[in-house]
C-alpha cells in the first residue's frame, strides 16, 4: 500500500462495554467508532462538551460525560457513578509538552508532568473495581520522546515512565490486563494544531520516508487498540505503532 487509508475489519465486541476517555476526536473517537462497528457499547468521555455532543450524535453511546480527566476528583466521581462493570477502558486524553530548558516555566512543566501521571494512575485506581477480570486498561503514549532533543525533557521522561508504569500496574491489577500503545506521528486534529502551516510538509516527509509509505491515521491506532482489548493474552506490554518511524534517521 503506497498511500491513503488502511482498511481494518471490525473486531467482535458484541456485548462488551468500553469507556473511552478522550472520545471527542482523534484516536479516542475512532476507537469508539470501531467498538460500535464491532457490536460493542461505549461510554464517551471528553473535555469539550460541544465536540463530545457531536461525536455522540454519530455513535449513540450508552452515556457521555464532559470533564477534564486531569481533574482526578472528577475522574473518581465518574467511575464511582458507573452503574455496573465495564469490559475495557481506553485513556487517550492528554497532549505532549515541548519546552527548551532555557525557556522553561518550572511550575508549568511540573504541572504537566504530574497531571499526566496522576491521570494515568487515577484511571487505574478508580476503575479497578469497575473493570471485569480479564478486561483491559489501555493507555496511549508516544514514541517521539525516545530520541533526546532540545525541548524534549518532559516528553522524553514521560515516554520512558509510561511503559514502566504499565508493567507495574499489570501486576498489581491482575487479572485485569494493562497495556500501552506507543504511537508515532498520527494525523489528527491535535497534530494539526501543533504543526500549523507545517502540517502538510510533515505529511509529505513521512510519506516519502516511512517504510509503509503513508501517514499513520487515528483509525490505524484504533484497530490496534481494539485488537489489544480482544486478545486476552496481552498484558504489561508496550505496542508501537509508528509506520516504522523509529527505524529511520530523523
Amino acid at each position: 500500500m503506497t498511500g491513503g487509508k488502511a482498511h481494518h475489519n471490525p473486531p467482535d465486541l458484541t456485548g462488551q462495554t468500553v469507556v473511552v476517555i478522550g472520545a471527542g476526536a482523534g484516536i479516542g473517537f475512532e476507537t469508539a467508532r470501531r467498538v460500535r462497528a464491532g457490536g460493542g457499547e461505549v461510554v464517551m468521555v471528553g473535555r469539550n462538551p460541544e465536540r463530545l455532543r457531536q461525536a455522540a450524535d454519530e455513535l449513540r453511546p450508552l452515556s457521555t460525560a464532559a470533564f477534564d480527566a486531569t481533574e482526578t476528583d472528577r475522574l473518581k466521581e465518574f467511575f464511582q457513578g458507573l452503574p455496573g462493570t465495564v469490559d475495557h477502558v481506553l485513556l487517550t486524553a492528554g497532549s505532549p509538552f515541548y519546552m527548551p530548558l532555557a525557556d522553561m516555566d518550572l511550575a508549568e512543566a511540573s504541572r504537566h508532568f504530574s497531571e499526566r501521571l496522576a491521570m494515568t494512575l487515577g484511571v487505574a485506581l478508580y476503575s479497578a473495581d469497575k473493570v471485569r477480570p480479564g478486561g483491559t486498561l489501555l493507555f496511549i503514549g508516544g514514541t517521539g520522546g525516545r530520541r533526546p532533543g532540545v525541548g524534549m525533557a518532559v516528553a522524553s521522561t514521560l515516554t520512558a515512565a509510561l511503559p514502566a508504569l504499565t508493567a507495574n500496574l499489570a501486576l498489581e491489577l491482575a487479572p485485569i490486563r494493562v497495556n500501552l500503545i506507543a504511537a508515532g506521528f498520527v494525523d489528527t486534529s491535535l497534530s494539526a494544531s501543533l504543526l500549523g502551516d507545517q502540517l502538510e510538509a510533515r505529511r509529505e516527509e513521512l510519506r516519502a520516508k516511512l517504510p509503509i509509505r503513508r501517514v499513520v491515521g487515528p483509525a490505524d491506532v484504533a484497530a490496534l487498540a481494539t485488537h489489544v482489548m480482544c486478545n486476552d493474552a496481552l498484558t504489561g506490554g508496550t505496542y508501537d505503532i509508528d509506520g516504522g518511524q523509529n527505524l529511520i534517521a530523523h
